[in-house]
């Protein structure tokens, strides 16, 4: 099913994603995840392209196992920082063999002391959506960052990037995480201001560790509350403690979301069945697959 079609329908959707293996002895281990995943009834499960490429091998495995072993929609992502156009057309011809019709489109990570974009690389995700689009009828995602890309300027230039891709054919987007849901809803309102009004994913990722806070920050830039930092600084050196009180955190952001008329959440579970399993149950009552 297109994924498009989900989103608009009136009611709470809630998904999942997940990531590929480093090494492929381990792709057993992630399709046991993808099960247990798909026990709990998200909507559909994303699977990711790897940051720089090295993973990307399994994404149609996985993509494949989500939605054709275990009957869940999927959507795979696609990058072309780390691949030539020609690895892309390949890909797209994987998943259209397997009819997995659900694209999440990105321009990627760029991998160090790399020359790109080469003759054979797309520059921009609306390069690659436009493409993807002649390719196939696919359902396309993009992905948008309600703090500003950490490359662009200013959040104008930004949205005026995010509009691109919107009019290259994006179907729906899905938001970089956040911790503070004003973000959120400040930034819908700069990019309806711009006519941008595809569906737009809520992304919330549960930090149930210190050490994931601090990358998460050094990668992305995020802002962190004070709500949230004293939550870190309060149990960052008890596991237990810090992982049941970043459960509720996220499960606090997604019910504030929810009460607000936000009907579409994207949870990153980081391949976690038991803590996107923990945020299911503590919304038993709020979302009924």
């Amino acid at each position: 099913m297109r994924i498009v079609e989900i989103l608009k329908e009136e009611r709470v959707h809630i998904s999942c994603e997940l990531f590929p293996p480093k090494q492929g002895y381990q792709l057993e281990n992630v399709k046991q995840v993808v099960r247990d995943i798909a026990q709990i009834k998200p909507v559909y499960m994303s699977v990711t392209y790897g940051a720089t490429g090295g993973t990307s091998d399994y994404t149609v495995d996985i993509a494949n196992e989500i939605q054709n072993v275990n009957q869940i929609p999927a959507l795979a992502h696609l990058t072309c920082a780390s691949s030539t156009k020609e690895k892309v057309r390949e890909v797209v011809e994987q998943l259209k063999e397997k009819r997995i019709e659900n694209i999440l489109t990105l321009r990627g990570d760029i991998p160090e002391n790399a020359d790109f974009p080469l003759p054979n690389q797309y520059k921009h995700a609306s390069e690659l959506i436009a493409d993807v689009k002649a390719l196939g009828d696919f359902c396309i995602g993009g992905a948008c960052y309600p703090e500003g890309h950490p490359e662009a300027e200013t959040m104008h230039e930004d949205i005026e990037h995010l509009k691109e891709k919107v009019e290259a054919g994006c179907d729906f987007l899905t938001t970089q995480m956040f911790f503070d849901n004003d973000i959120y809803y400040n930034f819908m309102y700069k990019i309806l201001k711009k006519n941008i009004d595809v569906p737009v994913v809520a992304g919330i990722m549960p930090v149930t560790n210190a050490a994931q806070i601090k990358r998460i920050i050094s990668l992305s830039g995020n802002m962190v509350p004070p709500r949230f930092k004293a939550i870190v600084d309060r149990f960052s050196d008890n596991p237990a403690a810090m992982k049941q009180a970043g459960i509720a955190y996220a499960t606090e952001q997604i019910i504030d979301l929810i009460a607000n008329g936000v009907n579409n959440i994207h949870i990153y579970t980081m391949n976690k069945p038991d803590v996107a399993g923990a945020i299911f149950k503590n919304l038993s009552e709020i979302y009924i697959p």
